[in-house]
């Protein structure tokens, strides 16, 4: 079951076709071209690959006469998968394919562990094809702190939060948003509000909560279905990532292979055994040693 994190991100990209082209442009100045309209596609690639390998979103860019301009292919990574360098440029081939335009993978992390695992390069084994994923991650997503910003652009507000909702930003960037929340529709408003207040730090969301003049409950069956598991994985990030420091702080080296399996653990009683370790192994690779990985 994918994370309300994943869930989220992806309906950010497809309540707001113009989201991806947006990213590529300003955040990442990767050139886009010239469109007219952007459009969410069909991203399943059944015909290539089982059912369950589909991208996340395929969005195309349209130019004059209706010709597809380009076609970005977003998908949202937040855990290790090994599987991603070999389907990721089955779905660039087969959308270029489909749409026959310029095609370009955008892969987007709010862990800025993930970043540097996703922005590797795929050698596919054919001479002069290497496929280097255009990568977004907490680095590049703006800080919106600004009400009229916010309200131009809510799910960049709401990408914003989810980004950098654990920094000294947090209460501006949750306050833009919520100046921008009455003019959405309620649905909308219902679950962006929801993931805004979920991915702020405890000291923003209790001023914010403070500010309203009733108590606010998570409003949307769609936070309701996915709030719980998302703390847990907020838990498990957090977790793993003090495991890395502190290997990290005693001035030990972290091999590729030690860091992605401690971002990729989903146990938590195994990451607080690993923080114990940690403080006390001389070399990483004891780390997956001592539990028979």
């Amino acid at each position: 079951m994918p994370s309300v994190t994943h869930e989220a991100l992806v309906e950010l990209f497809k309540n707001r076709p113009t989201l991806a082209a947006e990213m590529l442009h300003d955040a990442l100045g990767h050139p886009v071209p010239t469109f007219t309209e952007a459009r969410v596609e069909s991203s399943d690639f059944t015909e290539i690959v089982p059912s369950d390998r589909r991208a996340d979103v395929v969005v195309l860019l349209v130019g004059e006469q209706q010709r597809p301009a380009m076609a970005i292919v977003v998908e949202v990574q937040l855990r290790v998968d090994p599987d991603k360098p070999y389907v990721w440029p089955v779905y660039v081939t087969q959308t270029r394919a489909r749409h026959r335009c310029p095609t370009g993978l955008l892969v987007v992390t709010i862990n800025a562990g993930m970043a540097s695992w996703c922005s590797r390069p795929i050698d596919t084994g054919h001479p002069g094809w290497t496929l280097t994923p255009l990568v977004l991650g907490p680095q590049g997503v703006p800080v919106v702190t600004d009400a009229e910003q916010a309200k131009a652009a809510p799910e960049v507000a709401v990408l914003s939060a989810m980004a950098h909702g654990q920094s000294e930003a947090a209460v501006a960037i949750g306050e833009a948003f919520f100046a921008a929340a009455p003019g959405l529709d309620e649905e909308r408003r219902a679950v962006y509000g929801d993931l805004v207040l979920s991915s702020l730090n405890a000291a923003a969301r209790r001023r914010l909560e403070a500010m309203m003049k009733s108590g606010y409950q998570f409003q949307s069956e769609f936070a309701r279905g996915y709030v719980a598991k998302g703390r847990q994985e907020g838990i498990l990030e957090a977790k793993a990532h003090d495991v890395l420091a502190v290997l990290e702080a005693r001035g030990l080296e972290v091999p590729a292979e030690v860091r992605e399996r401690v971002l990729a653990s989903t146990d938590l009683d195994e990451l607080d055994r690993w923080i114990r370790r940690a403080a006390v192994i001389s070399d990483a690779q004891e780390l997956l040693a001592t539990t028979g990985s």
